[in-house]
């Protein structure tokens, strides 16, 4: 550009984008930086994690889960443009087309430095059915609306979630706080993939006996639907399941096409591949672009290896880190561990770290032991089981992974797993961490190292 303010050019305005539009714009002023946002939707820097929960009407007001509207960033000095689409980036130029969704008009601007923070787009297979009336994905606010508002006016009372990953089982129980007959069917042989299937028949368990119907280790074929054009019940090989309204919640993939056309790096995952400070890897970009939240893969500090993880938590650092860079500071994003929690109904479910297929696909000799334990002193009201599965390195002994399914209280400890693998810290050396004790919160052990003790045993067995 040849005005000497710089002009920051932003696609997306969730999390990733809007803060990293808002830290640029905090370190840099008016005169020295112009930020412009593109977001092709409604809304802004909303809580998507949030959606189950309000859907299954723990959250009240739509508005509730909106960190902050088009408004505010305007009033920030954030030029947003919302319901505009970018089509294409032209990294070599220095410029992207976008196009307005309600007028169709489309322009080209130019920009000194990019954010892309497209995020990820939910799996929509490519089934018989699948646009149906009736059938809904759960990734934005307006999905949101548009599953209460078929909720409103459908009288049937029977919902099929597809998928028994974090979205499928919180959507799950959406469902069943609405008093809907729920089956989830799942391709997996357990629920939760990313807990090995040992843990995820804990989850099974529990959620059957919450009365969610679930179907594991099978394919879904097609929707079926009825005269009237709306879904009626969803196919596998096997069977089909009634149904009058279908939930998908298969995951997510990195929404990457425009990088891709713009020939910028993505990996294995199909995610940006970026450096530390979040500036996207290779020479194409010119130096000039950034990329974060779930359209980027991330470093996995345990197996060494890059991941696509899309969570908000991330999606926040990223952004922070890239306003600093672009605003004249300096970040940087080290990588993550893996860390991630969920319930359904009153049973919580975390991990971190490796499963056992990671560690093996990392080429990684381990232990692995399971322990079962209470979340307060067995002697006080309120104490529940919780079941803790821990993976060590054979030989040195290193934290390598953690799993654990439990009632209330269960699902937050996994955050000293996540602090001991950031640290890298040994099992053996995990048992002597001060942990907080009192009747009331844990007993005399915690279940994390009483798991870590068990471990050590195991690692000086081998």
């Amino acid at each position: 550009m040849s005005s000497t303010r710089e002009r920051l050019v932003v696609i997306g305005g969730d999390a990733a984008g809007m803060s990293a539009a808002s830290q640029a714009r905090r370190l840099k002023g008016q005169d020295e930086l112009e930020v412009v946002a593109f977001e092709r939707g409604h809304f802004t820097s909303y809580s998507a994690c949030g959606i189950p929960y309000w859907v299954g009407g723990d959250v009240e007001e739509r508005d509730d889960l909106i960190a902050r509207t088009p408004e505010q960033h305007r009033e920030r000095g954030i030029d947003l443009r919302m319901r505009t689409e970018v089509t294409r980036i032209d990294a070599a130029g220095r410029r992207v087309l976008a196009r307005d969704l309600e007028s169709g008009e489309e322009s080209w601007t130019a920009y000194d430095k990019l954010v892309i923070a497209t995020g990820a787009r939910p799996i929509r297979p490519a089934l018989p059915g699948i646009d149906a009336p009736g059938v809904h994905g759960v990734q934005t606010l307006d999905d949101g609306q548009a599953l209460l508002d078929t909720l409103a006016r459908t009288p049937g009372r029977r919902a099929v979630v597809i998928g028994a990953g974090y979205i499928g089982v919180e959507m799950a129980e959406a469902m069943i706080n609405r008093g809907y007959e729920v089956t989830v069917v799942n391709r997996g042989k357990e629920p939760m993939s990313t807990l090995d299937p040992d843990m995820g028949r804990l989850v099974h368990d529990a959620m059957t006996g919450m009365g969610i119907a679930m179907v594991n280790d099978a394919e879904v074929t097609k929707i079926l639907t009825g005269d009237d054009g709306r879904v009626r019940a969803v196919a596998t090989e096997d069977a089909e399941y009634p149904a009058d309204v279908v939930v998908l919640g298969i995951g997510v993939r990195p929404e990457t096409a425009l990088a891709r056309e713009a020939g910028l790096p993505l990996g294995e995952h199909g995610g940006l591949l970026t450096d530390l400070a979040m500036r996207v890897r290779g020479d194409t970009a010119g130096g000039a672009v950034w990329a974060g939240g779930d359209c980027v893969e991330v470093l996995d500090l345990v197996s060494g290896r890059e991941r696509h993880i899309a969570l908000g938590t991330h999606a926040n650092k990223h952004g922070q880190i890239i306003g600093s860079n672009v605003g004249g500071g300096y970040a940087t994003f080290p990588g993550v561990v893996g860390t991630a929690v969920s319930k359904v109904c009153d049973l919580e479910i975390a991990r971190t770290g490796l499963r056992e297929k990671d560690a093996r696909a990392a080429g990684l000799q381990f232990v692995a032991v399971t322990i079962e334990s209470t979340s307060r002193a067995g002697y006080y009201p309120g104490a529940a089981l919780m079941t803790v599965k821990m993976l060590a390195e054979r030989r040195t002994g290193r934290l390598l992974g953690v799993q654990i399914v439990g009632r209330e209280g269960a699902g937050k400890r996994v955050d000293v797993a996540a602090v001991a693998l950031t640290a890298r810290m040994t099992v053996e050396q995990m048992t002597a961490l001060d942990l907080g004790y009192a009747p009331p919160f844990s007993p005399v052990w915690d279940p994390v190292l009483v798991a870590a003790r068990k471990a050590v045993t195991a690692v000086r067995a081998g």
